[in-house]
């Protein structure tokens, strides 16, 4: 007979940092997000959106290092989104990993959260200024 794992066992940490370029702060997510990590994974997150709203910052997540995302990962952006969509803010989500992408495509996530590419192409669709930035170093 074979035992699963307890929670703590399967506990991933998931990372989030920050970086500003010109008027976009771009929010870098990386390891896994699932039920496990998702309540540490808003915890992470929602504060760095407070400005992001009209007249303030505009938002791009950074998923070029997140590994896997769960439904109540994605419950957390729903929340996000929705926050900063009512705060007249701009939130997208760039880089996404395959897996992560396969995720967002069937699940219809698309439709609650801009996707690009790349963060280079985010940032230029937002922001040409937080793109030289990015270029700048």
């Amino acid at each position: 007979m074979r035992t699963l794992p307890r929670d703590a066992d399967r506990k991933r940490p998931v990372q989030v940092t920050t970086k500003h370029y010109a008027d976009v702060l771009v929010v870098a997510v990386e390891g896994r997000v699932d039920y496990v990590n998702a309540d540490e994974f808003r915890a992470a997150l929602i504060p760095h959106l407070k400005n992001c709203r009209a007249g303030g910052d505009k938002a791009v997540l950074d998923m070029s290092r997140l590994e896997y995302i769960s439904s109540a990962g994605l419950r957390v952006l729903m929340i996000a989104a929705k926050e900063a969509h009512a705060a007249q803010g701009k939130l997208v989500a760039a880089a996404l990993q395959p897996v992560v992408r396969e995720i967002f495509e069937i699940s219809r996530f698309t439709l609650v959260v801009e996707t690009h590419e790349s963060l280079s192409g985010a940032l230029r669709e937002m922001s040409p200024a937080a793109l030289a930035a990015l270029h700048s170093g």
